[in-house]
This record gives C-alpha cells, sequence and structure tokens, in this order.
C-alpha cells in the first residue's frame, strides 16, 4: 500500500491540483481512493511569467530556467497544502506524481524542429521541500520509444473505468480535449486514445479577454450567444480534427494566437456569439472525433466527461445533442468520482506503477514502438 500525492497544472492554466490517494497493489489490480483534494489558483503574475514563457516571442532560456524553481516552490507547497488540508503527516507519504508545466509539447517533426516536449517544475526542489521521492517527466521516455508523450491517461483509466458489461469512453474537457476508448472487458492492447482538439483553451481566453473572467462559469455566456455556422465550419476545417490517431495536441494549435486571429477576422460578432461557437466548436470537434475513428469500429454504451469542462453546463448540451441516438452522456461525478480530481489522481497511479518498475505507457494510444516504463526519478535528497 502506498500513499501518494499527484500533481497536475495543464493547459488551461488555472492553477495546480493536487489529489492526496490511497493505492493498494499494482498493475490492473490496483485498488485506488482519493483520500482528498485541492486545488491552488496561481497568482496573476504566475500566470503571467507561464503565458510568456509559452510564446516563442515573449520567452528566454533564463525566464523559462527561473519559472521551472519557482513552479518547483509551488508545486511544493500544494503537496504540503494537500496533506495538511487531510491532516495527512507528511513523512508518511511514500511518493509524490508531479506531471509539471507543459512549456512546448512538439509531438511530430516540424522543418528542422524534431519531436519533443519540456514541461517543468523542478523535482528537485518538491522533493527537497517534502522530503518525499518525486516522479515527474512522464511524457519524454514514451517519446524516446518514438510516441508522441500523449495522451497519458489511458493506463490510468483502464484502471478506474473498465468495464467487462459496457464499452466506454473517458472524455477529458481541460484545456485540450482526449478521449480514450475502452471497450468492455478491454486488455491493454484493446485501449486506445488521442486528443481530439480544443478543450477550454479557446473559450477561456475569449472570456479573458472580453470579460476579465478566466472561463465562462457554467456556460452562462455562450448559453446567451448564437453559434456563428461561418466561423464554426472554418473551424471545422483546420486539418487536426479528422486528421487520423495517434495524434496529439496542444496550445500550439489551439492558443491565444489562433482565437486572436479569428476574433480579428470575425470582428463583426458579438462577444457572446463568439462564445457560444468556441464552445459549438469544442462539442462538435469531439463528436466528430467520435464519429470518424471510433463509432465505425465499436458499439459505445456510455461517454464519461471529466475535467472542468464537464461543469459547463452548455458545452455538455451540445455535446449531448451531438450525440443523441449514439450512446449516452455522464459526467464523473455520475460514477462517484471528481471530474476535477480525475487528472491529479491518474499522476498518484502512474507514479505508483514507475514505482513499482512497472510499464505504464499505450502504445496503441501514443503510437510507441513498445510498452515503456515513464517518469524520472529524484530521490529523497537525504
Amino acid at each position: 500500500m502506498a500513499y501518494v500525492v499527484g500533481l497536475m497544472s495543464g493547459t488551461s492554466l488555472d492553477g495546480v491540483d493536487a489529489a492526496l490517494v490511497k493505492i493498494e497493489d499494482c498493475g490492473l489490480k490496483s485498488k485506488v481512493e482519493l483520500i482528498d483534494f485541492i486545488s491552488i489558483p496561481f497568482a496573476n503574475e504566475i500566470k503571467q511569467e507561464i503565458h510568456d514563457a509559452l510564446s516563442i516571442e515573449t520567452s528566454s532560456s533564463q525566464q523559462i530556467c527561473s519559472l521551472n524553481f519557482q513552479l518547483g516552490e509551488i508545486f511544493a507547497d500544494a503537496v504540503i497544502a494537500i496533506c495538511q488540508k487531510a491532516r495527512f503527516p507528511l513523512d508518511q507519504l511514500d511518493y509524490i506524481g508531479s506531471h509539471g508545466q507543459t512549456i512546448y509539447h512538439q509531438p511530430i517533426k516540424a522543418g528542422k524542429f524534431i519531436p519533443s516536449t519540456l514541461q517543468i517544475g523542478e523535482a528537485a526542489v518538491i522533493a527537497y521541500r517534502t522530503k518525499t521521492i518525486v516522479v515527474s517527466n512522464f511524457r519524454t521516455m514514451d517519446m524516446a520509444a518514438s510516441g508522441q508523450g500523449a495522451p497519458l491517461v489511458p493506463y490510468t483509466e483502464l484502471i478506474l473505468y473498465g468495464s467487462c458489461e459496457k464499452s466506454r469512453l473517458l472524455q477529458n474537457i481541460g484545456g485540450i480535449g482526449n478521449v480514450t476508448v475502452l471497450p468492455k472487458d478491454a486488455t491493454l492492447d484493446d485501449v486506445r486514445a488521442f486528443d481530439t482538439g480544443p478543450g477550454n483553451m479557446m473559450i477561456d481566453h475569449i472570456c479573458q479577454k472580453f470579460y476579465g473572467m478566466p472561463y465562462d462559469k457554467s456556460g452562462a455566456i455562450g448559453k446567451s450567444g448564437q453559434v456563428n455556422e461561418t466561423l464554426l465550419q472554418q473551424c471545422m476545417r483546420m486539418p487536426y480534427i479528422l486528421t487520423p490517431p495517434p495524434k496529439s495536441t496542444g496550445r500550439e494549435l489551439f492558443g491565444a494566437k489562433l482565437v486572436d486571429r479569428l476574433i480579428t477576422d470575425y470582428s463583426h460578432l458579438s462577444k457572446e456569439d463568439f462564445v457560444a461557437t468556441m464552445t459549438m466548436f469544442t462539442a462538435k470537434s469531439i463528436a466528430e472525433n467520435y464519429k470518424k475513428f471510433i463509432f465505425p469500429t465499436t458499439t459505445i454504451d456510455e461517454v464519461i466527461v471529466g475535467g472542468g469542462g464537464s461543469y459547463n453546463d452548455t458545452l455538455m448540451n451540445m455535446l449531448q445533442a451531438e450525440l443523441a441516438g449514439h450512446c449516452s452522456v455522464f459526467k464523473q461525478e455520475d460514477f462517484g468520482y471528481s471530474s476535477e480530481a480525475k487528472e491529479a489522481i491518474a499522476f498518484a497511479i502512474l507514479a505508483n506503477e514507475t514505482m513499482n518498475h512497472l510499464p505504464n505507457n499505450v502504445p496503441s494510444a501514443t503510437g510507441a514502438k513498445q510498452s515503456v516504463i515513464l517518469g524520472n526519478i529524484t530521490p529523497v535528497p537525504y
């Protein structure tokens, strides 16, 4: 049995999610219990630093170098905070699984730039502050094996949601949308997964730009607008949307640059219509990926949605309408889990697999040549 904290800082840049988890055994025998969860928002100045680091125009090696250590301190604070909240002694923690903050993810070669990825949040700082083993840098070994380094959560979703009776899709809607296909009675070889396209990222950027709000709470703004079909169809023609899997994407494709360009090109649209259209773009891109790449080969009984997007009622209603007649749509909470904690729990599970010397990627999802053990292990420093 192990007590593990999973840390996640995603493409939405909301802050750090920390889940304290008890895990018995490992592999497909794992029994996972969430003890407590906390989400700590980034201070505005840190959020701006991350935004600057993400941009080729505003980042520098010095800035990224400094931010790497700053985020290490913030992640360590999150570990301490979740243990305090749960009244769990820090010295009884077995290890920490930290995804880190993605600065750049390039899954395929682009000109002279080879496939590569960079997540920061210095593991040595976390280990020193918490006196706990840290498993980090999960994506790189999969990419070393010629995979795309994403998505990483399918292995954990098979452990948590695999069913002998029903075929399920696990749809995460964070900054980016990604889906895991779990046929009924699936083995690891049966699991498929890929990024469907935008999640909340484009919606959030518009809300920040137009309203000074971090996101569209409950989808209220999107509900008040009208979907512009011309803009929607232009977005749906983006090559990524119907590129066959394996595939992964990120802020480089669906971030602020794209949104700002669309705002300029469609300046006649109201703010509400823009939010409504980007919300539909997320829903429709998810549904079209299902219809083209999943439904033709696998009968699906249930879609289970997690991530911040599951709390956007307008987005959920649009997704349900797009999938009407195909399958039922649920939230994580309908199955007794937390949509907010899902990915932090996943990195606790992945760390447990790493510490038990078990391969924990899914080659059928990432395109890797073989199963590999993910993550770098930073030991207790003294």
